[in-house]
């Protein structure tokens, strides 16, 4: 895919947005496009796009196109044998095919076989097309109406693209395997794939696989648009480990770390996460992701203890994947019906 400018972008916004498309909105989404450049993340491997059967030059001439409806499309690493320097967090891939029921098969570098999973996109950043007259005054937090970022099929974040006029600057491409959930994170302005922020910055022992209903669940609450792009990254980096501190975070993803700090409140607050005082730690609150268990009509026998709960819960996701030991995340034997590999029973002292 090639690189969209300024220009090129004002124009797709005039296509979307109609009479909403004034000199407000003009100057509007020229701001964003310099923010948005200037934070530019690191990049993977360019990439080429093929909608049903026919290749784009980009995301937004798929947009601009009303008989495109991405029903079925490909996503390819070009060139395909790119090297992976975020393996250890995203599975690599040569290509990504999108079937017209909502699937995916990615197949893995060098042609291996291809992994079924179900295939969702998630919008990122965005500008959303408002005329002067539209752009009111944004109300108190507590009555504030976001756009929602969407989680939904592909064909779904197209028609919901030319209907609300965004203009997409970055989107996920989520693939739900039986084991996992991958996050492909695509920057649409240079038509690139882009590299996971945890690699190099944050030691792959530190992650922890989650089953994909978790993932699912994680993905959900994203999708409402009420958390601020920075919280939503922490959130998702947190709910992939066993906890992490702001310093963490912050080299994570750059900036100031008064930033992070905030972000990781908000996430407190809104009951996503819960902070361990002792070791500095923010750690993820699984049961927020997971559906509401059937209410049994009796009273707790004891009071509720946040830290229990979040580590029980951080079992049952464990367990949940089957196949991973809950202390280290690493595959177990299909055989085996220990609940830890050998290595950490030998850790703890188990026969």
């Amino acid at each position: 895919m090639s690189t969209v400018s300024s220009v090129e972008l004002q124009e797709v916004a005039r296509q979307l947005g109609r009479e909403r498309f004034d000199d407000y909105a003009s100057r509007g989404l020229a701001r964003a496009y310099e923010e948005y450049v200037g934070r530019r993340r690191r990049t993977a491997a360019p990439l080429s796009l093929e909608v049903n059967g026919r290749p784009y030059a980009s995301l937004f001439a798929v947009l601009t196109e009303p008989e495109a409806t991405f029903t079925q499309g490909e996503l390819r690493r070009d060139p395909a044998g790119a090297p992976s320097v975020d393996a250890e967090f995203v599975p690599p891939f040569e290509r990504i095919r999108f079937q017209e029921d909502g699937s995916a098969e990615l197949t893995p570098p060098g042609g291996g076989e291809p992994r079924r999973a179900i295939a969702r996109v998630l919008l990122r950043e965005h500008f959303v097309v408002r005329s002067r007259a539209e752009d009111v005054p944004v109300p108190p937090a507590s009555a504030r109406s976001r756009v929602p970022n969407l989680v939904g099929t592909l064909e779904q974040g197209i028609a919901y693209c030319r209907q609300a006029a965004i203009v997409p600057f970055e989107v996920a491409f989520l693939l739900y395997f039986a084991e996992e959930r991958a996050r492909y994170e695509v920057d649409a302005v240079h038509g690139t794939l882009l590299v996971d922020p945890r690699a190099g910055r944050l030691a792959a022992s530190r992650r922890i696989h989650r089953p994909s209903r978790v993932a699912w669940g994680l993905d959900r609450k994203i999708g409402r648009g009420h958390l601020s792009l920075l919280a939503a990254r922490c959130l998702e980096v947190l709910v992939d480990s066993n906890g992490l501190t702001a310093i963490d975070l912050t080299h994570v993803f750059g900036g100031v770390r008064e930033l992070v700090d905030s972000a990781l409140q908000a996430l407190v607050q809104q009951r996503y996460a819960v902070f361990d005082p002792r070791l500095g730690l923010y750690r993820p609150r699984l049961e927020a992701f997971l559906p509401a268990p059937q209410a049994t009509g009796r009273p707790p026998s004891a009071p509720v203890r946040p830290e229990l709960r979040t580590s029980v819960q951080e079992l049952i996701a464990a367990a949940d994947a089957r196949a991973t030991c809950p202390l280290c995340g690493k595959p177990l034997p299909a055989e085996s019906h220990a609940l830890l590999c050998d290595d950490c029973a030998a850790t703890v002292g188990l026969p």
